[in-house]
């Protein structure tokens, strides 16, 4: 078993794909449109979903916005340099919503930003081996 992707609602499919792909650098794997039920699902990564996990993003056409709720946490994407991804989000236009810097109580260096539907995606360091 393997874990396969995470499906996240998106207000506006474009500037979500735009966020993902030119803020994020993730490929668009793949799109489409069902008509019948008023909904496109695009998938984006940084592999082919046969090797990697990827994010689904579902856009019905019809909702413009969600509430996130309370449950749901952040997206974590493995980096070499938390202060520089956090430079290059925001050379792209994307929000930085904490700075990097060790996480509290520990040494692990993190970083938040925030897609333009409000998820948090966490920047995690790769620590030196």
């Amino acid at each position: 078993m393997r874990i396969l992707h995470t499906m996240l609602r998106v207000g506006d499919l474009e500037k979500s794909l735009e966020f993902y792909t030119q803020v994020l650098s993730m490929k668009l794997l793949r799109r489409k449109d069902y008509p019948d039920g008023k909904f496109t699902l695009a998938f984006v990564g940084y592999q082919d979903e046969a090797i990697g996990t990827v994010l689904e993003l579902t856009h019905n056409w019809d909702t413009r916005q969600y509430d996130l709720g309370e449950g749901f946490g952040h997206i974590a994407i493995e980096v070499d340099d938390a202060h520089l991804a956090c430079e290059e989000t925001r050379k792209r236009g994307g929000k930085v919503t904490r700075e990097a810097g060790p996480m509290k109580h520990g040494t692990t260096v993190i970083a938040f930003v925030e897609d333009p539907d409000g998820y948090k995606i966490e920047f995690i360091q790769k620590k030196n081996q």
